[in-house]
């Protein structure tokens, strides 16, 4: 067992021994959540700690050392065993197709990085690839943690269909007719009836996926208000205390989904075409 996993193990044991059942799960739930999104949550203590000292003159800019803060945390997350190798591949696709998104999007006008930088690119400054990477980093580290299962899922080429259109429609939404509100529809007729299988204690839960990736939505959207009210980059014609609009959670949820599909290429292993049963989801019974 890994060092993380002991600890993990050694803080579930603790929890379950001093609370009462129900309030233990509840604790483990939010404790094994926050660490999921550890690298995001460091992502944004670094937001928001060098918005609060960066000054202006200092020799180097507040977006190169957000860079070095990034290129720190992923490398402590590998030395440290907190990523395996197949995380980090996962979390690599992730950091390719969302600074791809941003040359784009940042070009067309969507967005600006506003301060001065050296290691910027077209307008993005190197960090913001580690925003999405942060997102891929959960995703990856939460289906470790609560020992995920998805079923009954639907066929993988499907999913991988339904994420190729929802990535295409942010770039082709600038020159023909935005098709959100299909693919939204799309993705829950699609996984109307997959559920989210995890493991907080003895007994297996399940929530359907599509709710799961509301909810986080709105996680990501909080995130997002961070992210503009230290300035770090703004929409176009939003002021730094803008609140972002709640239409970008509808932009989230959908991302959301181009994430999965990213992560279950690696993590291939979590995904059940047949139906579970709670037996099935603790281990007990082999399934197909």
């Amino acid at each position: 067992m890994t060092t993380t996993r002991r600890i993990e193990r050694a803080l579930g044991d603790w929890t379950r021994q001093r609370l009462p059942a129900p309030l233990a799960e509840l604790v483990m739930f939010t404790l094994k959540q926050g660490w999921a999104c550890l690298f995001g949550f460091l992502m944004l203590i670094g937001l928001i700690v060098t918005d609060r000292i960066w000054q202006d003159d200092w020799t180097l800019a507040r977006y190169d050392a957000l860079v070095i803060w990034a290129v720190g945390l992923q490398a402590a997350f590998l030395i440290f065993k907190l990523e395996t190798l197949q995380e980090a591949k996962v979390i690599l696709l992730f950091h390719l197709t969302g600074t791809a998104m941003e040359l784009f999007k940042v070009n067309a006008g969507s967005w600006s990085y506003p301060e001065p930088s050296l290691l910027k690119f077209w307008g993005v400054p190197f960090f913001s690839g580690f925003m999405y990477a942060a997102v891929g980093s959960y995703m990856a580290r939460v289906i470790r943690i609560f020992d995920m299962r998805f079923a009954p899922y639907p066929p993988f080429w499907v999913t991988v269909v339904l994420a190729t259109a929802i990535y295409v429609n942010f770039f082709a939404h600038h020159f023909l007719p935005d098709a959100r509100y299909v693919l939204i529809v799309a993705t829950l007729v699609i996984f109307a009836r997959t559920r989210i299988w995890f493991s907080i204690g003895d007994h297996p839960r399940w929530m359907p996926l599509p709710l799961a990736a509301f909810l986080t939505s709105i996680f990501l959207w909080i995130a997002e208000n961070v992210g503009t009210n230290t300035g770090t980059w703004l929409y176009a014609g939003q002021e730094t205390f803008d609140m972002v609009s709640f239409a970008k959670m509808g932009s989230w949820y959908l991302l959301l989904y181009v994430s999965f599909v990213t992560v279950t290429l690696v993590l291939r292993e979590a995904l059940s075409r047949a139906p579970l049963t709670a037996a099935e989801a603790r281990g007990e019974v082999a399934t197909t």
